[in-house]
């Protein structure tokens, strides 16, 4: 959240155009995955998955609204889909690597 933060701080014109929307998928798909790890898993996992992309893209809400104080940048409704979309890939295939992971390491059924 930092980095983001520092990044977003940055003079608009400091900032390379086609870094923009790559930019904010990796960045929000690396925090989409931290929250999923860090969060504790209770008995619903999917809550875990929905907490972890709505708490990213909540904070693409507050990093749009800091950059409308920074000289050269606006906020953009574009920019928080994207980092929304980044959380949630990741987060989506974190689960599913998991999962997958989970799947191969359960002991073979015995055949009856």
């Amino acid at each position: 959240m930092c980095i983001i933060f520092g990044l977003s701080s940055l003079h608009g014109s400091s900032v390379p155009g086609r870094f923009s929307t790559l930019g904010h998928f990796v960045l929000y798909a690396v925090l989409g995955a931290l929250y999923l790890w860090t969060l504790p898993v209770g008995g619903r996992r999917w809550t875990v998955v929905l907490v972890a992309v709505a708490l990213a893209s909540l904070y693409g809400v507050t990093d749009e609204f800091h950059q409308s104080f920074v000289p050269g940048r606006m906020p953009d409704p574009v920019d928080w889909l994207v980092d929304t979309a980044g959380a949630l890939a990741a987060v989506l295939l974190a689960e599913g690597l998991r999962r997958l992971v989970a799947r191969r390491a359960a002991p073979a059924t015995l055949e009856r």
